[in-house]
């Protein structure tokens, strides 16, 4: 702690000049929350905190105004959240009219688009929400960026992890909701791209609750060809939470279950992430988790560039986000900067289970001509997409 403090403290004196001399200026963030309805619920899964992600924007405020105190910036969060998206464009919009040119969209991808035609060019956008694989390939919104990995990212992630254990193999389980099968794409494309095999593909239909039925209905459900791994594509949890433990083949269930690839989880600890968690346990009572972690991104992003340019206008502080200067510290081992094509922001994605972390992609000896970061995901040559000429 002692050394600590006198880090902290030199680092000050150091600092000083440069304060003395500032230009103060303010930076203001819109935070756009959409509240989306699961639907009906077949499991006891523990449901998605309302405030999903505005915490970890909150925590990004609280983390950007301590740095930025030194250099006389101050960040101030307008914060947004409805189920409605109609009054989320208007109130948008009505935050941009009164000076915000900075937001954080916690959206789906149709509403994201929406946000995208309400508000006018010189805002920087920030998807926090979306792990739409469109978004960064077909559905090319203008000079929108990513912090929240993509579907591809995250079953690339996983295909790594299979591939180094040797486990090629593969029985895929999706049910019923269009972001299921979004992320069953997403797994068949990885296992094309890495060499896996899915010997079968099954799609889990039925309206059955599970808590009373699943030790007689998913074991033969899952019988079939020889597999080593049965990958899920659950995202809402009504039939991948009771697969673990009752599959046919007494086999690992991996994906949205299981053994998940994620952004961000408690697990994580190396690299200062227990210092990030404790700071947010301290203010939201509650873990972290990934729609938190890519706001958190999302703000210190957008901090990063304020603090680096000394600017709050949108073509400077989006022009140095795409640069090969911007680097992100964000507790993952490595410094994050985006791609130009699509907006994505470049990170490891972490493969958990619930209470320990397993590994974390990209996997050794997968390689990329200019980051093997850029293994997970859509590469250049893949997307449409291009935010930065």
């Amino acid at each position: 702690m002692l050394k600590t403090t006198r880090h902290l403290a030199f680092a000050g004196l150091m600092l000083a000049p440069i304060a003395a001399t500032a230009t103060p200026l303010t930076m203001e963030i819109g935070y756009i929350g959409e509240i989306v309805d699961a639907g009906p619920v077949l499991s006891n899964i523990i449901p998605e905190p309302e405030d999903a992600g505005l915490q970890g924007a909150r925590l990004a405020i609280t983390d950007s105004n301590t740095t930025g105190r030194f250099l006389k910036h101050h960040y101030q969060l307008h914060e947004v959240q409805s189920s409605d998206s109609q009054a989320l464009r208007e109130e948008a919009l009505a935050l941009y009219q009164q000076g915000v040119r900075a937001f954080v969209l916690n959206t789906s991808a149709t509403t994201l688009a929406g946000l995208r035609e309400a508000l006018p060019l010189d805002a920087l956008l920030i998807n926090a929400g979306s792990r739409s694989d469109k978004l960064r390939t077909e559905q090319c919104l203008p000079e929108l960026l990513h912090t929240i990995p993509s579907r591809a990212m995250l079953a690339d992630a996983l295909a790594q992890w299979l591939m180094m254990r040797r486990w090629n193999r593969w029985m895929l389980v999706r049910s019923n909701t269009e972001e299921d099968s979004a992320f069953a794409a997403a797994i068949n494309r990885a296992a094309h791209r890495f060499g896996g095999r899915i010997v079968e593909e099954k799609a889990w239909s039925f309206d059955t609750d599970l808590r009373r039925t699943a030790q007689k209905e998913l074991p033969p459900f899952t019988t079939g060809e020889e597999y080593d791994v049965v990958i899920v594509a659950d995202e809402r949890g009504d039939v991948g939470e009771f697969l673990p433990y009752n599959t046919g083949l007494p086999r690992p269930v991996v994906g949205t279950q299981g053994m998940m690839p994620v952004g961000w989880h408690k697990m994580i600890e190396a690299w200062g992430a227990a210092q990030l968690h404790s700071r947010f346990e301290q203010q939201a009572e509650r873990w972290m988790n990934e729609k938190d972690y890519a706001s958190w991104a999302a703000v210190r992003t957008i901090a990063e560039a304020v603090t680096r340019t000394n600017a709050t206008d949108k073509p400077t502080l989006q022009n140095y986000i795409l640069s090969d200067q911007f680097e992100l510290a964000a507790f993952k081992g490595r410094k994050l900067n985006f791609r130009n094509w699509s907006g994505q922001l470049r990170q490891p994605i972490a493969l958990v289970h619930p209470r320990a972390l397993v590994s974390s992609s990209p996997q050794e000896g997968f390689l990329h001509p200019k980051t093997d970061l850029d293994t997970l995901g859509f590469d250049a040559p893949e997307s449409r997409c291009q935010v930065a000429e």
